[in-house]
């Protein structure tokens, strides 16, 4: 085992090799540009806040074309800078939301008690050493050009809770963070009241929910960073029957915390593996050979699943959520306020997050569109954008999601004119206005056909919310397989979402509420889950989105015109990717569309169809 003194001089390396150059910053809050960075993570992301408000926001993973793409976020920098007419040198300051000093005592009490192994302690020193770049990253990405601004690197957490708090609709709410592990820590709350948002409490490594959840997730076969939405998906098919051992795993504290039992683990003993090689973000097993004796043996992902399963995935999603308002019992007593901001990793759990008005005494939720650690980026922009005076914490509400990038009608053409011979046998229109397409869009939906559906700027954050959509028919009890052959490919436990008016939802859905991201799941109302069972999962929920005319005004006339039609006010609405990113560009969206069986793909007002199949 490792030596005090080696653990000790291990802490005080990390600290003195990272160059955070944090020094205030003195440009005026109400002109002040910050780019807020993810960096050397999964769904690495770059946003930009100008005079406190943010202009700008996408995902690395976009541009590179690999799922949860970690590393460095030039090209997200260069689409943000570009598409505000900036350049690096326009920069006050860049926010980085990790603080590798952050929470120091902690580390050196843990380090003393655990006395981790060297490889346990040089794995931890390799990947700081990867995140202590920034300088040499912007000097290769942006040759030619100089940073003169301040680099400010900002407490993971504290970037979680200003990214919800920042962007909500609230001037006071309880803000919760909650996900695997950042800077030491895997929990904080705290209060945001008046501009501000201060960290009141935290768990600390190596307890955490998100790592319970990514162990389920792991030994049930689901092995792919960011994978546990599949065991969200399945949890439904089983029972809690395994229930009583999830709470022998995950164990509830007094005061709304909770603790894992590490005899499960191996996090916090051993090396496990994390690397972003090639940008593709890898973890190893985090559970420990005592899991298998407890739950049974793991599944490999070539293993059929079982009912065993299926009970797993209900009870670990169970368990989830018995924590999840245990700690929101006790921040309620502690701040009664009516409004809760949450992001952080599981704040990705639109199961538990559509409980919340039922199950807490929160009546009003916000959760922004990317809850994960790609949001952090713009949390720590809006720290760092409010330094030296000038309340720009809230500026403005977060009320969609479109801040990636855009093509005019010309890109849109040109795209189309290149392609030529491939659209051989193609039906090819333009139309002059929106009105004639949604018509005949919604036909077509109405028909049974499957759309590709882009438009306008990129959504920010893992949905499809109506830009960069697969659109079809939530009325056939067939659509999900006609997906899944035609495009998907995907599990069949996996369910398909609705897209509906936000004025009709409360007539189709139990819980009223706008839910713009998708981020919350409610119960279809009983007498309405036989008009729309491609998008009514198998226990009567569905996780929506509402679609305001404000918001996105041709995709509301798009679901208007299929709701004239059919009466019912909503379609499916599925990524338009195939085990990729999302499609960026008017190239991929085409690429997908020709080597998929989609019936029409819509660019902007430029539309292409297939031959009739049967």
């Amino acid at each position: 085992m490792i030596s005090t003194k080696l653990a000790t001089d291990w802490v005080e390396g990390v600290l003195k090799s990272v160059p955070t150059r944090n020094a205030p910053v003195t440009t005026d809050p109400s002109r002040r540009v910050v780019l807020g960075l993810n960096a050397y993570h999964g769904d690495s992301s770059a946003c930009l806040v100008v005079g406190g408000k943010l202009v700008a926001a996408v995902e690395e993973e976009r541009f590179r074309r690999i799922k949860h793409w970690a590393g460095f976020p030039s090209e997200a920098i260069r689409y943000c800078l570009a598409a505000n007419k900036l350049k690096l040198s326009d920069v006050d300051a860049l926010a980085v939301n990790t603080d590798p000093a952050a929470n120091r005592l902690e580390k050196f009490s843990y380090l003393l008690k655990r006395r981790p192994g060297p490889e346990w302690l040089w794995q931890r020193l390799s990947n700081t050493m990867k995140k202590a770049t920034i300088a040499d990253e912007l000097e290769r990405a942006f040759p030619g050009e100089r940073f003169l601004g301040a680099v400010r690197n900002v407490e993971h957490h504290l970037c979680h809770l200003a990214s919800a708090y920042a962007v909500s609709p609230f001037q006071e709410a309880v803000t919760v963070s909650v996900d695997g592990f950042g800077d030491f820590s895997s929990a904080a709350w705290g209060f945001g009241s008046r501009g501000e948002v201060k960290v009141d409490g935290r768990v600390f490594f190596p307890h955490s929910l998100g790592a319970f959840y990514q162990a389920m997730t792991q030994h049930l076969g689901f092995t792919h960073y960011g994978d546990e939405y599949k065991v969200m998906g399945l949890a439904p098919y089983g029972k809690p029957t395994f229930l009583p051992e999830m709470r022998n795993i995950v164990q509830l504290v007094e005061g709304g915390e909770f603790r894992l039992n590490l005899d499960y683990f191996v996090h916090h003993k051993e090396t496990f593996h994390y690397t972003w090689d090639n940008g593709s973000p890898e973890v190893g097993r985090l559970y420990a050979p005592a899991l298998e004796s407890l739950l049974g043996p793991a599944r490999s992902k070539e293993d059929p699943l079982t009912d065993r399963h299926r009970d797993l995935a209900h009870s670990a999603q169970a368990m989830y959520e018995e924590a999840f308002f245990h700690l929101l019992e006790a921040l309620y007593r502690r701040y009664p306020c009516d409004n809760i901001a949450l992001a952080g990793g599981c704040a990705m759990n639109s199961v538990a997050n559509g409980k919340v008005a039922l199950r807490s005494r929160f009546k009003n939720v916000y959760i922004q569109a990317a809850a994960g650690d790609a949001g952090g980026a713009i949390g720590a922009a809006m720290v760092v954008a409010r330094e030296g005076g000038g309340s720009v914490l809230p500026t403005h509400s977060m009320d969609h999601a479109y801040w990636g990038p855009e093509f005019d009608d010309a890109e849109i053409k040109k795209t189309l004119d290149a392609a030529g011979s491939r659209l051989d046998g193609l039906q090819r229109q333009h139309f002059a206005d929106t009105a004639s397409l949604c018509e005949v869009v919604s036909e077509a939906v109405a028909n049974g056909e499957v759309i590709g559906w882009f438009q306008g700027r990129m959504e920010w954050g893992p949905r499809a919310l109506g830009n960069r959509s697969i659109v079809a028919d939530p009325r056939r009890a067939n659509m999900k397989d006609i997906l899944n052959s035609k495009i998907k490919r995907r599990e069949s436990f996996r369910p398909f979402a609705p897209s509906i008016l936000a004025e009709a939802s409360f007539d189709w859905f139990e819980q009223q509420g706008e839910v713009p991201f998708m981020m919350q799941v409610f119960q279809v109302r009983e007498e309405k889950r036989a008009l729309v069972p491609a998008i009514t999962h198998v226990d009567g929920s569905g996780r929506l989105q509402t679609v305001s005319k404000t918001s996105n005004p041709i995709y509301h006339e798009l679901i208007s015109a299929f709701a004239k039609r059919t009466s019912v006010p909503m379609v499916l609405n599925t990524s338009f990717n195939e085990n990729e990113p999302v499609v960026c560009r008017p190239e991929e969206a085409l690429d997908c569309f020709l080597r998929t069986n989609m019936d029409v793909l819509v660019l902007g007002q430029h539309l292409l169809r297939r031959p009739s199949q049967s």
